[in-house]
C-alpha cells in the first residue's frame, strides 16, 4: 500500500508541475511591412450635341435653343467651340442652312440668352469655357434666324461640329 500511495504522490507532483510549468501560447513572433497603394486619374471628357429645330420661317426673327452635354473629369478645364457648319460660304459669324433646291437661310449661334456673344471656334475669343465636375453638364446653345430674309421655299438644314478641347 505504501507503493500505491507513493505512486499517487509522484503522479500528483508530476501533474502539479506540468500545470505550473505549462506556458500560454502568447509568445508568437510578429513582423510588419507597409503596402504602397497608388492610382492615377486621367483627365477625360465626352461631348454630345442635340438638335436645334427652328420650325417655320416667315421673314421674322426666329429664336430657338439646343444643348450640348459635356462630361469631364472633376477639375478638368475645357473649351467648347462650334465651327461654321457645312453651308456654302458660312462663317462662325454668319452660318448658312442649305436647301436641296439651292437656297440658303442665314442663322447664328450664341453662348448667351441675350444672343449677343457669338459662339465660334477660336479658344479665348468665342468659345465657352468651363470646368468639369465629373457629372454631366448641360450647356445651352441659343440660335437665331434673323428677320427680312427672302429664301426659296424648301427644307433647310446644316451640320455644325462641336469641338471639346481639354
Amino acid at each position: 500500500m505504501f507503493v500505491t500511495k507513493k505512486n499517487r504522490f509522484i503522479a500528483a507532483c508530476v501533474a502539479a508541475a506540468t500545470l505550473t510549468c505549462a506556458a500560454p501560447a502568447s509568445f508568437a513572433a510578429t513582423a510588419s511591412a507597409s503596402l504602397t497603394i497608388s492610382a492615377s486619374v486621367v483627365a477625360s471628357c465626352t461631348v454630345v450635341g442635340s438638335s436645334i429645330a427652328f420650325g417655320a420661317y416667315n421673314q421674322t426673327v426666329v429664336n430657338q435653343t439646343g444643348s450640348i452635354t459635356v462630361q469631364c473629369t472633376n477639375g478638368t478645364a475645357y473649351n467648347v467651340g462650334l465651327d461654321a457648319g457645312t453651308g456654302t460660304g458660312a462663317t462662325v459669324g454668319n452660318r448658312k442652312m442649305s436647301a436641296s433646291g439651292g437656297g440658303t437661310l442665314n442663322y447664328a449661334l450664341y453662348r448667351d440668352s441675350a444672343r449677343s456673344s457669338n459662339w465660334g471656334s477660336t479658344i479665348g475669343t468665342d468659345t465657352l469655357t468651363g470646368t468639369g465636375s465629373g457629372l454631366a453638364q448641360t450647356l445651352t446653345v441659343y440660335g437665331q434666324i434673323p428677320a427680312a430674309q427672302t429664301p426659296l421655299a424648301g427644307s433647310y438644314s446644316d451640320t455644325v461640329t462641336v469641338t471639346l478641347t481639354y
